[in-house]
C-alpha cells in the first residue's frame, strides 16, 4: 500500500546494466509474477548473505506468512518454516535464489520509505488546520472490471454521478473541498504530503497521545513524482533531490507549494489504526526488514536478498527482506522502496536512498 508508498517519490530515476535474462517458470505464480525474468544463481554468490542475521529474516518471513500462506507458491514453505529458526539452514533448504533481471540488466533503483511522525489536534485551529481524511462514503471500487476497462487506469475508483460512473476527484478537487471525514487536523501540509506518499504514519496530539495513522485507500489517480517538476524547471538538479530539499522548497515557496503538489493527483485515504505502519500484505512493517515493490513481478510475501548502499555511508547494506508492501512508484522487475522505520534516523536515511541495487528472489522449491 504505500501505502504510497516515498516512497515512491524518486521513482523516475533510472539505472542499470546488461546481463542474461531468464524466464522464471509461469507455474510459480501465474498472477503476480508471469513478466519477471530471472537468472538462477548461487547463495554463495549472494554478498553478504551468510553474514547477515538470517534468524530475524526468517522471523519476519514467519510473521508475512500468517497471510502470504493463503497463496499456493508460499503454502508447503510456509507450514515447513514453524518447525525451524535456524534460517541458514531453512532459506538454503527450501529456496533457489534468482537475480531479477530486466532489458537493461541486473541493477536498479532502490529507494526508501519511512513512518513519519506528525503533529495534531481533534479539532481544528490556527495551528492544527490541515485535515487526515478518512476514506469519503461517495468512493466506490467497481467490481464489474471487465464492463469498465476504462477505469483500469485509475484502479476502477470512482464516485456516481447521475447514475454513471466519473473518475474520483483529483488532489486539488479534494483539495477545495470539505465534505470529508475528519480523523484529526495536522500543523504541517508539507509532512501531511508526504506522509500520503508513506502510506501511513503517526500523530501525535496536543493532549501528548500518540495516534497510529494507516492507509486505507486512494482516489486513484496516477502517482506523480513532483520531483520531476522540480529537476525540469530548475528548481532543484537530478544530484540535489531528496525529501528534505523538496520539503525544503515547498515550505520556502508558499506561493507555489499547493500547485506543485497538485501536480501529484493522487490522493491517499487514513483510518485510525492500533498498529504502527502496516503494508500491503497487511502486517506490521520491519525496520530493514521489509520492502515495497511490483507486485507484478514480486510477489507479497516472497522473501528477497538485497544488496545496495548507504546513502550517507556508502556502505554495503546486504540483507534478506520481506516484500510486504506495495507503493504507486514502485513500478517494474528491479525496483524496491527500503522500509527505514520511524524517527529522526529513518527519515533521513529515506529522504536520501536513491542508491543502484540487485533484488534475487528467493523462489520456494515447489
Amino acid at each position: 500500500m504505500k501505502n504510497y508508498l516515498l516512497i515512491l517519490l524518486l521513482s523516475f530515476i533510472i539505472l542499470g546494466c546488461s546481463n542474461k535474462k531468464q524466464t522464471l517458470p509461469t507455474d510459480i505464480s501465474k498472477n503476480t509474477i508471469h513478466k519477471t525474468n530471472a537468472k538462477k544463481t548461487e547463495f554463495d554468490q549472494l554478498k553478504g548473505f551468510y553474514e547477515d542475521d538470517l534468524d530475524l529474516a526468517l522471523a519476519v518471513f514467519k510473521e508475512a506468512c500468517t497471510k502470504s500462506i493463503k497463496k499456493d507458491i508460499f503454502k508447503q514453505v510456509c507450514a515447513n518454516s514453524q518447525y525451524y529458526n535456524n534460517g541458514v539452514i531453512f532459506f538454503t533448504k527450501y529456496f533457489t535464489p534468482r537475480v531479477l533481471v530486466s532489458n537493461t540488466g541486473d541493477k536498479g533503483l532502490i529507494t526508501g520509505y519511512f513512518e513519519p511522525l506528525l503533529y495534531g489536534s481533534r479539532t481544528k485551529d490556527e495551528i492544527y488546520k490541515y485535515p487526515v481524511y478518512k476514506t469519503p462514503k461517495d468512493l466506490v471500487t467497481i467490481k464489474n472490471k471487465k464492463k469498465y476497462p476504462n477505469f483500469k487506469k485509475l484502479r476502477y475508483k470512482a464516485k456516481i454521478k447521475n447514475g454513471k460512473y466519473v473518475p474520483y476527484d483529483s488532489r486539488e478537487q479534494i483539495e477545495k473541498s470539505n465534505n470529508f471525514e475528519v480523523i484529526c487536523y495536522v500543523s504541517n501540509k508539507v509532512d501531511l504530503f508526504f506522509m500520503q506518499i508513506q502510506g501511513s504514519g503517526r500523530v501525535q496530539l496536543n493532549d501528548g497521545k500518540i495516534i497510529n495513522i494507516g492507509y486505507a485507500n486512494q482516489n486513484g489517480r496516477k502517482y506523480f513524482a513532483i520531483g520531476k517538476y522540480l529537476i525540469k524547471e530548475g528548481y532543484l538538479t537530478k544530484e540535489e533531490v531528496s525529501l528534505q530539499t523538496i520539503k525544503e522548497f515547498l515550505e520556502s515557496n508558499p506561493s507555489k507549494m499547493q500547485d506543485i503538489m497538485n501536480l501529484n493527483e493522487s490522493y491517499v485515504f487514513f483510518h485510525e489504526s492500533l498498529n504502527s505502519a502496516t503494508g500491503s500484505l497487511n502486517v506490521p512493517l520491519i525496520a530493514k526488514r521489509n520492502i515495497a515493490v511490483d507486485r507484478n513481478y514480486i510477489p507479497l510475501g516472497m522473501p528477497v536478498f538485497l544488496e545496495t548502499f548507504n546513502p550517507k555511508t556508502k556502505e554495503p547494506i546486504n540483507k534478506l527482506v520481506v516484500a510486504a508492501d506495495t507503493g504507486g512508484a514502485i513500478k517494474g522487475e528491479i525496483r524496491a522502496d527500503y522500509f527505514m522505520g520511524f524517527g529522526k534516523e529513518a527519515k533521513e536515511l529515506a529522504g536520501l536512498m536513491k542508491e543502484e541495487g540487485r533484488l534475487h528472489m528467493l523462489i520456494p522449491k515447489i
